[in-house]
């Protein structure tokens, strides 16, 4: 049974499996299916944990049976076993519980994907790359929903340097929020390309990388873009941010063991060639860490608070390059 990518919702069946090389769109969906409907017991599980899915779904509460919806979010690396207990529960998973199957990349030549299309009473739903037309209709959507106004030309620009890559335009997105603060100014090319990072100072990616690399002498360079250059603080939030938030998709890919984790984490530009370098420097909890004070600066420096942003910045460069005082001993 072939379903159509956007008309999944409301859900109407109990078990979707959804593939393709759309790989953001798919998991978007996945979320979506996951978080529908009424209460119940919602998990996330790599395809080795099913065990887990068949003793929650069997699980008796107090006042009965209790509603499981489950997202296992690897199908595409089962192995033999764990591709025989994945058709198993096909079967055995009643109708009170969900269960959203995602393959992103998978093999259309692997066994376990030419038995699931042919059971013929499996919804099943392919994410295909948007051509560029169908990327810029939704980029304009999600620039709309997100109530930011930009040039037509700079949409287009943006369309075609992100043509594909959902999650990049999602934190480009979310610069554009932190850089127009709810002004509802109309935002031009030149201010796009400056916080897509095309137009922006040479020093502001050195910053950048000098953070993540955890160098002292980024407190050099913090100093020299805010005084020297007087690059605005909320732009070296938005810049530091999106490069974090890609370090910690990297290292994820990396940890599931993808083939190509930092295609999988859609890092664009520059960055491609020294997020797997940066990721060495952090462990997992230190990234969590790591964004959370990134948001609090973000928060500072758009005006909640009467600190000085200059500090502001100085002092977040500091505890992200400081392993001892990022997370407590």
């Amino acid at each position: 049974m072939r379903l159509n990518p956007d008309r999944l919702l409301p859900p109407k069946h109990h078990i979707y499996y959804l593939f393709g090389a759309d790989h953001d769109a798919m998991y978007e969906a996945a979320e979506a299916l996951l978080t529908a409907g009424d209460e119940a017991l919602r998990m996330r599980v790599d395809v080795s944990e099913l065990a887990r899915i068949e003793e929650e779904s069997k699980n008796m509460g107090l006042f009965g049976p209790s509603r499981c919806y489950a997202l296992v979010r690897n199908a595409q690396s089962a192995n033999p076993k764990q591709s025989a207990h994945l058709l198993k529960l096909l079967g055995s998973l009643s109708s009170d519980h969900r269960l959203i199957i995602c393959a992103p990349g998978m093999d259309w030549k692997k066994a376990l994907h030419k038995k699931m299309q042919a059971v013929s009473s499996l919804p099943q739903c392919e994410f295909k790359l948007p051509d560029e037309a169908g990327f810029k209709h939704w980029l304009d959507h999600e620039l709309k929903k997100s109530e930011l106004q930009i040039t037509p030309e700079a949409l287009l620009w943006m369309a075609e340097r992100l043509n594909g890559m959902r999650l990049a335009a999602r934190q480009m997105i979310e610069r554009l929020r932190w850089y127009d603060a709810g002004e509802g100014k109309e935002l031009d090319l030149d201010v796009i390309g400056e916080l897509l990072g095309e137009r922006a100072p040479g020093a502001l990616e050195d910053w950048c990388h000098a953070v993540a690399m955890r160098q002292p002498e980024a407190i050099q360079i913090a100093s020299r873009l805010l005084r020297d250059q007087q690059v605005a603080e909320v732009m070296m939030v938005s810049w530091l941010g999106t490069r974090m938030q890609q370090i910690l998709m990297y290292a994820w890919f990396q940890a599931q063991r993808d083939r190509n984790p930092i295609q999988a984490a859609k890092v664009f530009g520059d960055a491609r060639q020294k997020v797997p370098k940066e990721a060495a420097y952090w462990r997992g909890p230190e990234l969590t860490a790591a964004i959370s004070l990134i948001v609090q600066a973000e928060k500072l420096v758009k005006g909640a608070s009467v600190e000085d942003k200059t500090i502001v910045i100085e002092r977040l460069t500091l505890d992200l390059i400081n392993k001892e005082s990022l997370l407590p001993s």
